[in-house]
């Protein structure tokens, strides 16, 4: 592969997406926070970067994959932030959730230096992280787009072209709003089934098979069941998530209403300190509140 490739952010899907680049030949210089991953990826041919800056600096594509809008402006606009390595012509693909005004905010001083800035957040999880089938929701100049796919190939199965700078942001608030409400639907729906003493996986079966059936049902229905909330995307994050969301929504004047309950349980989730379990995990506090747990039977 042609292209040297800087990949800043290797936490639950930073690490798997720079791993599969790696595998897929790209030379890839890796810059975080922990030193930990960074170890890991210098064992499967990463070299390590000493800052962000350092990591630009080296890099034709910059990738950033990090918590939410604070840590992105900090790495990308800051004191040997990205910006400060970059020369012109770098193609910088934010790969977090953030702020579409962020995004936007980025977009414009990437520009004034020459750099083609993307906002390409993405959905799938850890697992589709690892396996390389994420889906990717792109903002930015088309031609930008164009020459990234390439690369976002590597870590994804379903890349969209969504418009301009902010574009792929907006798109990922949609889909949480989708996915938060989806799983807090599925936890309603298996408390009930449990306190009228269903089987659990007989109800994910059954539900499955019709207009209840969903991505979200076929990939976090076992898990629930099986009592595992090994955090594959965390309620933490998903609530950041519905922060965002809602932010963007009063911006847009969009009413939310199923949204805001939603972001109301999930922050309850963190007060009862859940808020490093899998987001699937809004399912323990229905069953809190009915006195029932939807459990496969031992």
């Amino acid at each position: 592969m042609s292209k040297k490739i800087g990949f800043i952010g290797l936490g639950i899907m930073g690490k798997p997406m720079a791993r599969n680049l790696l595998k897929a030949g790209y030379t890839l210089n890796v810059y975080s926070r922990s030193q930990p991953p960074m170890e890991e990826l210098k064992r499967d041919g990463a070299t390590l970067g000493a800052s962000p800056k350092e990591v630009a600096a080296a890099s034709e594509v910059v990738i950033t994959m990090l918590p939410n809008s604070p840590d992105v402006e900090a790495v990308v606009l800051g004191a040997n932030g990205v910006l400060e390595g970059t020369k012109s012509g770098t193609i910088l693909a934010d790969m977090s959730t953030i702020s579409p005004l962020v995004s936007q905010k980025i977009y414009e001083a990437a520009k004034k230096k020459g750099v083609k800035a993307l906002d390409a957040p993405v959905s799938g999880g850890e697992k589709g992280a690892i396996e390389g089938i994420l889906s990717i929701m792109v903002g930015g100049d088309s031609e930008v787009y164009e020459a990234a796919v390439p690369i976002f190939q590597v870590m994804g199965k379903t890349i969209t072209y969504m418009g301009p700078a902010g574009a792929g942001g907006f798109t990922k608030l949609a889909n949480q709003v989708i996915v938060a409400i989806n799983l807090t639907a599925i936890g309603e729906a298996l408390t009930l089934g449990a306190k009228a003493g269903l089987d659990p996986q007989r109800l994910i079966q059954a539900l499955s098979g019709g207009m209840a059936g969903s991505r979200c049902l076929d990939m976090k229905g076992p898990q629930i069941t099986k009592g595992n909330f090994q955090p594959g995307f965390t309620v933490d994050l998903h609530y950041k998530d519905l922060g965002l969301i809602m932010e963007a929504a009063r911006a847009l004047q969009v009413p939310l209403p199923t949204t805001a309950v939603v972001q109301e349980l999930f922050s309850a989730l963190r007060v009862k300190g859940r808020g490093a379990l899998d987001h699937s995990a809004v399912i323990t506090l229905l069953e809190d509140l009915a006195g029932a747990k939807a459990r496969t039977k031992s």
